[in-house]
């Protein structure tokens, strides 16, 4: 079979480009005579936003198989460890004497609801008297609680006894892949303006032009846009549709800002905390050397006066007037193709949905892994390629734009009209309102997900509805679900698990610390 796809042409840095150059370049046998050539071409002009702090623990996979030392990761891009995300004040207008949060952990390492559901035995326990939801499944909330690290010193890179993923200071990262692709990976690198995105007769691209004496012309077989918001080639060569998601996604603004310890012996946080606002919701990141927080907003609801004062509110003591507060414009939506001729978006070139949950870095890792799986060397099968990956990541970005409105719609929050609007049926997508109205009656199981690649799985729902308060009929459940005893001897186990672990398990901060000193053993 001829095999006339045999150079990539990246355009664009940032964690997008250089994750995506990274899992091609080791997927795709970049090194070899008879690998795909990779080139990424990157503006010395253009910073990156580095606004993406939090992770899924599919990186720990991706950095392990493109050959990362996780020691060195964690020493040079101000590493911690994250176990999930803690969500305050979102069910319901706090008072001091009501204030209320859950956790959305990284998983259940104790059992999977799709094996076996505690959901609904856990509604049918006493209101009054039961755990919440979080903790009573899972031990991975209450080690939040206490601010524990997923593993100990002793164990060897990359394994745990919790699942883990991370917190990052996003230029950091960008920086350290970029090394690392071009010192052991063979990735070519060019650093320039793209000037011309330019097309042959049937409208594929030929080439793209640059400003760099040395190399005014890149050619390649294949394209990828990591561009960002600019959209090179999907927005400004391709003029591809967008879908405009700002009826279901409220927030168009966010505020950002770095804010130091104020001394060595601060403790860190092993979550992201997300809390929210009249208008909004802030992010809270605790990194090695200092905490990334930021103001998500609506515009339409709130100035950006006010959001500032409630961003520095919040930081309390911790803030002071040197402190630079950069304000960044959100576009929420995506184009209704991502793979189109002989290129594909990743990144923020693709589209965008606010980082609630952190699931920037996961898709980037997503379509550059799938890109890799399927690569077509046969130009002949680029059209089916093409049909299945604008029809997966069309499905991924649904889900995500659900999964982030799931956190509003369900909220008992009538304080301003940011909270009564988000909570408008007008406002909610026809999937999610559909799985909403029969999730009264019975509480969600693995049927309602139809995907195996949906970006949020059962047990992610379970944990925010129930986290919510959303309320289910216990009464029906009772009448369905009968296995009280097995049910019982799990919660069991997971009071005993949690009891051993909290034990057993140092802080985040003296991990991150001895990580610093001793590093951890090689796999």
């Amino acid at each position: 079979m001829a095999q006339d796809n045999n150079h990539i042409l990246i355009i664009g840095g940032g964690t997008a480009g250089w994750l995506s150059a990274a899992i091609l370049a080791k997927s795709l046998n970049s090194q070899s005579k008879d690998g795909v050539k990779l080139t990424l071409v990157e503006s010395p002009d253009v910073p990156i936003i580095g606004v993406g702090e939090g992770t899924w623990p599919n990186l720990r996979g991706t950095l392990q198989r493109i050959g990362v030392s996780e020691t060195d990761f964690i020493r040079e891009c101000d590493v911690t460890f994250k176990q999930g995300a803690e969500f305050v004040n979102w069910s319901h207008t706090p008072t001091p004497q009501q204030p209320h949060s859950y956790y959305h952990p990284l998983s259940t390492v104790n059992h999977s609801s799709y094996n076996f559901s505690l959901a609904p035995y856990w509604l049918q326990q006493d209101v009054a008297t039961r755990l919440p939801y979080d903790r009573a499944v899972a031990t991975q909330a209450r080690l939040c609680d206490h601010g524990l690290a997923p593993k100990q010193i002793v164990m060897p890179e990359y394994s745990a006894v919790q699942e883990y993923a991370y917190h990052l200071n996003a230029n950091k990262f960008a920086d350290f892949l970029k090394r690392h692709c071009i010192e052991k990976l063979g990735v070519n690198f060019v650093s320039a303006n793209v000037t011309e995105v330019v097309l042959d007769h049937d409208e594929f691209i030929s080439h793209v032009t640059t400003d760099s004496a040395e190399q005014p012309h890149l050619e390649a077989d294949f394209f990828i846009d990591c561009s960002g918001n600019r959209g090179l080639i999907i927005k400004q060569t391709y003029n591809i549709d967008w879908q405009d998601i700002s009826d279901v996604i409220f927030n168009d603004t966010a505020l950002a800002v770095q804010v130091p310890y104020p001394n060595d012996d601060r403790e860190i946080k092993t979550h992201t905390i997300a809390t929210a606002q009249d208008a909004g919701w802030i992010w809270d990141i605790g990194l090695r050397n200092r905490r990334g927080v930021g103001h998500v907003f609506s515009s339409k609801y709130t100035t950006e006066a006010k959001a500032k004062q409630q961003l520095i509110d919040y930081i309390g003591t911790d803030y002071s007037d040197d402190l630079m507060i950069r304000t960044i414009k959100l576009n929420h939506g995506y184009h209704k193709k991502f793979w189109h001729k002989n290129s594909v978006a990743i990144g923020m070139s693709a589209g965008f949905v606010e980082p609630l949950e952190a699931s920037a870095i996961f898709l980037f890792d997503a379509a550059a892994n799938m890109i890799a799986a399927q690569f077509p060397r046969d130009k002949a099968q680029m059209p089916y390629v093409e049909q299945k990956f604008n029809q997966h990541f069309t499905m991924r970005m649904e889900r995500t734009v659900e999964f982030i409105k799931l956190h509003y719609c369900i909220s008992q929050r009538r304080d301003s009209q940011y909270w009564i609007d988000n909570c408008d049926d007008k406002s909610i997508p026809d999937n999610l309102k559909q799985r909403l109205s029969y999730w009264k009656s019975l509480p969600p199981t693995k049927y309602d997900f139809d995907n195996a690649w949906e970006p949020f799985n059962l047990d992610s729902y379970l944990y925010v509805l129930y986290g919510m308060g959303f309320e289910t009929d216990a009464a029906n459940v009772a009448t369905k679900y009968t296995e009280k005893d097995a049910a019982q001897a799990m919660f069991n186990d997971i009071n005993k698990a949690s009891d051993l672990l909290i034990d057993k398990l140092p802080k985040q901060k003296e991990l991150v610390d001895k990580v610093l000193q001793y590093g951890f053993a090689k796999v």
